[in-house]
């Protein structure tokens, strides 16, 4: 795969087979022998020193293609908004002043926002968005004019403008984040010479026997559970109820284009399953066996149980995987 500008880029399955070489864990039973014979801080260090390397390159990339706009998308519980956070940081280092544009500040009012075929209002589609507005505040920024950001009130389903305003110059990069932000059509008036598209997800080349590898979507499953639960109070069987329809909306609003993309950015660390276990087994066991949802909890719990677990203190306070576990330095 080659993207715009006739680079190669290098497929997430590539990165994280890269990574496992690189820290001879390819297994279940390497990773576990390398926790209980002390080395799961080492290991700590260097899976975020890989990753950082890597947000460095994307950064010199961005630098050197004098990008003006970076567009970032994956499915749920990527890491999306600590890996912008971490990309935002390295683009400063390099001279850069990034400003994060939130996608959601353009939704439509309320009363404007198509329904799904049930009658509820459909938040993930491309029409719940102002696309045409937020082309022309782009545009007006671009041109080093100064404008007024909106603000979406969701307690009353209304954008309004707060003072908050915005002009870029040269050294100015503007950072967008959401489900369609590897679309061409939600920035259709931007020059492509002007974007960046950077699509991110986790993924770990980590075997659990000869035939079978640890699936991605289990350890984003993870990664949400054990987040929804610390940070809005949700137990495992609300997380499960919603998890079809989170699938849905990736696969028709994320997955189609991530071709699209000029960058693929691994967010798997091959060490978070050890941290996750603790956090994420007594969650799964408060899942009643009458539940509808049992049998994937009980199979969750299964898979998070051949884990040796690895204390979350070691984490650095930047690293990705504290968006889901928590005590991270980023305000999300």
């Amino acid at each position: 795969m080659c993207d715009t500008a006739g680079h190669s880029v290098l497929s997430l399955k590539e990165t994280a087979e890269k990574w496992a070489r690189k820290v001879n864990i390819d297994s279940v039973s390497k990773l576990n022998d390398r926790v209980k014979d002390g080395g799961s801080l080492e290991l700590i260090l260097v899976c975020e020193a890989m990753q950082q390397n890597a947000i460095y390159e994307l950064a010199k990339q961005i630098v050197r293609e004098n990008k003006r706009v970076i567009l970032i998308a994956g499915p749920s519980s990527a890491g999306k908004t600590t890996f912008s956070h971490r990309l935002r940081i390295q683009l400063q280092t390099m001279g850069l002043h990034p400003h994060a544009i939130a996608v959601d500040n353009y939704f439509v009012n309320r009363e404007d926002n198509p329904k799904d075929e049930n009658g509820n209002y459909d938040f993930e589609c491309m029409e719940a968005l102002d696309v045409d507005k937020l082309n022309d505040d782009l545009l007006t920024l671009l041109e080093g004019k100064e404008l007024e950001l909106p603000v979406f009130n969701f307690k009353i389903g209304r954008r309004e403008y707060h003072g908050d305003r915005l002009k870029i110059e040269n050294q100015d990069v503007l950072i967008l984040e959401g489900i369609h932000s590897l679309n061409p059509a939600m920035t259709h008036s931007l020059n492509k010479e002007d974007k960046y598209k950077i699509y991110i997800s986790p993924l770990n080349q980590i075997h659990i026997d000869e035939d079978t590898k640890v699936s991605t979507m289990d350890s984003r499953l993870l990664r949400r559970m054990v987040r929804d639960y610390r940070t809005r109070g949700h137990g495992v069987e609300k997380t499960l109820s919603m998890w079809n329809s989170v699938r849905k909306g990736e696969e028709k609003y994320i997955f189609p284009y991530e071709s699209e993309a000029d960058a693929m950015f691994n967010s798997g660390l091959l060490y978070e399953y050890g941290v996750i276990k603790p956090l994420a087994r007594p969650l799964l066991e408060l899942v009643p066996e009458e539940s509808v949802y049992y049998q994937d909890a009980k199979r969750l719990k299964i898979f998070i149980g051949q884990f040796e677990e690895i204390p979350s203190a070691d984490i650095p306070l930047n690293s990705i995987l504290r968006e889901f576990v928590g005590g991270g330095c980023f305000q999300i």
